[in-house]
């Protein structure tokens, strides 16, 4: 039986620190957000899933054969994009939902697909990448813990989820440090 993994890409944030909307900036030619879509295809994914509080991402990701859904509760913090996009993921029937950062320019598709494999050999951990031993992002929730992320609230985002399960946590070696670094202001761009 194959296993569906929903995608979650989490594209909803302010982006104060940056001073603008940083998941259309350019790194390496390409807006932020369509290098982390490259690490996160949508073919890989039932279903891919973007949630933004931005129309010129939604449409972005139907363009590129994602299914948007709009944030209207961007504003109360990370929480809102997790529930929206658990909600979508259990509608789906997916078994587990990938959570994924829009504002990680240097992560691979490989490590994605490592972190999938994970699950499908361990449908009962959740995978994340990591560095040394170090938790990053994207993790992957399998199903049973869909009500844990439906209630979360305010700026509360899948971590408290993992706190609380730390035994389920199983962490997936990136391939170098850098795909774990996201990008909060103008400076990370150029520190890489």
């Amino acid at each position: 039986m194959e296993i569906k993994v929903a995608l979650v890409l989490m594209a909803s944030g302010a982006g104060r620190r940056f001073g603008a909307n940083k998941l259309l900036r350019t790194v390496d030619g390409l807006p932020l957000v369509r290098r982390v879509m490259a690490a996160c295809p949508p073919e890989l994914f039932t279903p891919p899933l973007v949630v933004s509080r931005y129309p010129e991402i939604l449409s972005l990701a139907e363009e590129l054969g994602y299914t948007p859904i709009f944030n209207s509760g961007a504003d109360e913090g990370i929480s809102a994009t997790v529930r929206l996009g658990t909600a979508a993921a259990q509608a789906a029937g997916a078994d587990g939902a990938l959570f994924a950062v829009a504002d990680q320019p240097w992560l691979t598709r490989a490590s994605v697909e490592r972190v999938i494999a994970a699950f499908a050999s361990h449908p009962d951990t959740i995978p994340a990448l990591s560095w040394q031993g170090k938790k990053g992002n994207p993790c992957l929730f399998p199903k049973e813990f869909f009500p844990e992320l439906s209630a979360l609230t305010g700026d509360t985002g899948g971590g408290a989820v993992i706190k609380a399960h730390r035994d389920r946590l199983r962490l997936v070696e990136a391939h170098s440090p850098a795909e774990l670094l996201d990008v909060d202001t103008p400076a990370d761009l150029v520190q890489h």
